[in-house]
């Protein structure tokens, strides 16, 4: 079958490739330039805990060398320090984006299922029901062959320009003058946001400077413009770099190296359409978004997840136009409500005050909603669940609550696999596979030898055997609200389709067809049979995987 072709090398479009080739799924992809990322320390993301592990996986590289993981977070408003966390188990990771680019490059070079092509300008795109046809101008202008064409190609996408796509939304929502520089702050690896800074500030009022760690002692600096188009010159941006140094170490202001500077502005967008047959968008040629510290190339790392083993198991197995649809039925949901939440809080925040300022408490407010979008938490921030996707299971009788929602992103637990060896969940992810853990208490004191035949293990393997597509069984030693026993289908990006109370063959049978596209129903006739009920396992600690 023709490989897979990705219009663009940027993050996302080398992840996709990368999260293909990992479930044997050849790509092309198309790179406009010539395969090296100028250094732009000005251009940075921060990923969450979930995405930092994906580009670990995928990259082969440690993020907490080539970004700084952060320690913790303060906020800051006037001379007062409204709210400090401090990221025990490891928090967001900030990144320069060319540095982060350069470790997926390396990774796709050493890649024999992924072929890049650079000086690749795409400028036609033709599709029928067999493939798709793309071509490229320039010196190495030349036509291409797919099975499929995912448009990873940014915010002036040529992809969905071609296709006609309308791409709406707002422009300027927020605009900041960005500097990068070594220098010492008191905060050693914390992230800090400045509200209202008590110090005088050239030029126009700065009402909010955030400052996030880079390693080897460089920090990017952002202060937030008024809206308008007043010019950031380069004596201003000096100015304001001295005036905010002096102002956080309290004195004259401190030794510093400037390295980049720049003006960034954000948009929010949304694409109407994020699949027309053949042809897919994703990243920023799908949504713009990024107000409030929210991150755009996050939710582009996500799209690639969603994207990578719907497409795969497509490839392998032909179409599967349910499956393929719910890369948009998900996704752009996700996205349309982190945009409207931004939206919601965009006047409160930065509505220029009025009544809502002299209302006690309304600043504190303000500032759990900031940090919410910082630090990826809550409506405006926290990872999208697929609570509404057309391959949830319609009623499963077996179904029972834990603390991750179905849908939602699953705890990172630590689970035995099959060979006996102790992994994190995270690390099982991305093969194609779907995964059912067993909550199985003890298990984690006694040799997998001792347990493996007893209670409902044998039960349970095979049903994991008889389901309609490859699972792997793990065992955890607990998870979080769930109880003993409790059986859990994850899908290959680590959502959590459901839990179940007990070894139950035909919910999970009919649940993972679900989750394939199929029949969303429980107790679906083409399962297995129920047999005798659910097992408890008493007795033994083995009980103790729209278009």
């Amino acid at each position: 079958m023709d490989p897979v072709i990705i219009v663009g090398a940027g993050p996302v479009g080398l992840t996709l490739a990368l999260a293909l080739a990992r479930q044997e799924v050849p790509s092309v992809v198309l790179d406009e330039g010539p395969g090296k990322d100028e250094p732009r320390f000005a251009r940075t993301a921060v990923l969450r805990e979930d995405t930092a592990a994906l580009m670990e996986r995928l990259s082969g590289v440690p993020l907490d060398e080539a970004g700084v993981r952060w320690a913790g977070w303060r906020s800051m408003r006037r001379r007062q320090v409204m709210r400090e966390v401090a990221f025990d188990d490891g928090g967001p990771v900030h990144i320069a984006q060319h540095v982060l680019t350069g470790a997926l490059r390396d990774a796709v070079a050493g890649e024999r299922l992924v072929r890049l092509c650079v000086d690749s300008r795409l400028d036609s795109v033709e599709q029928e029901p067999s493939g798709v046809t793309a071509h490229t101008r320039g010196a190495k202008g030349t036509w291409w062959r797919g099975s499929y064409l995912v448009g990873c190609d940014g915010p002036r996408s040529t992809v969905r320009k071609l296709l006609d796509i309308r791409f709406p939304g707002r422009t300027a929502v927020e605009r900041h003058a960005v500097a990068t520089l070594r220098t010492e702050l008191p905060w050693e690896d914390e992230a800090l946001l400045h509200r209202m800074p008590p110090w005088r500030m050239s030029g126009p009022s700065a009402g909010e400077i955030s400052g996030r760690p880079l390693p080897d002692g460089v920090w990017r600096l952002d202060w937030l413009l008024p809206p308008g188009k007043d010019l950031v010159t380069p004596e201003l941006l000096v100015s304001r770099v001295r005036e905010t140094l002096a102002g956080w170490t309290g004195g004259p202001t401190p030794p510093y190296e400037l390295l980049d500077t720049g003006v960034h502005t954000v948009h929010h967008r949304l694409a109407r359409r994020w699949r027309v047959g053949r042809v897919l968008l994703a990243g920023d040629a799908a949504h713009l978004l990024g107000a409030l510290g929210t991150q755009g190339l996050d939710e582009g790392l996500r799209d690639a997840d969603n994207l990578a083993w719907k497409l795969a198991l497509a490839w392998h197995h032909g179409p599967h136009e349910a499956l393929l649809d719910s890369y948009q039925a998900e996704r752009r949901a996700v996205v349309a409500a982190r945009l409207r939440a931004a939206d919601q809080a965009l006047p409160l925040l930065r509505g220029g005050g009025g009544l809502r300022a002299y209302v006690p408490g309304s600043g504190r407010g303000n500032d759990a909603l900031l940090t919410d979008g910082h630090l990826g938490q809550g409506p405006l921030g926290a990872p999208g669940a697929y609570t509404g996707s057309p391959l949830a299971p319609l009623h499963l009788e077996a179904e029972v609550a834990v603390d991750t929602p179905p849908g939602a992103p699953v705890a990172d637990v630590r689970v035995t696999a099959e060979d006996g060896a102790f992994v994190r969940l995270r690390d099982r992810l991305g093969h194609g596979a779907l995964l059912v853990v067993l909550v199985a208490p003890g298990t984690g004191v006694w040799e997998r030898r001792h347990w493996v035949g007893a209670g409902l293990m044998p039960r349970l393997a095979a049903a994991v055997t008889a389901l309609p597509h490859p699972a792997e069984l793990l065992v955890a030693e607990s998870y979080p609200g769930a109880p003993a026993h409790t059986v859990l289908l994850v899908r290959p990006d680590g959502h959590l389709v459901t839990a179940l109370n007990g070894v139950r063959p035909a919910d999970l049978y009919a649940a993972a067809e679900a989750t394939l596209g199929g029949p969303a129903a429980a107790g679906a006739t083409t399962g297995p049979a129920e047999g005798s009920g659910a097992e408890t396992g008493a007795g033994t600690g083995a009980g103790a995987g729209s278009r």
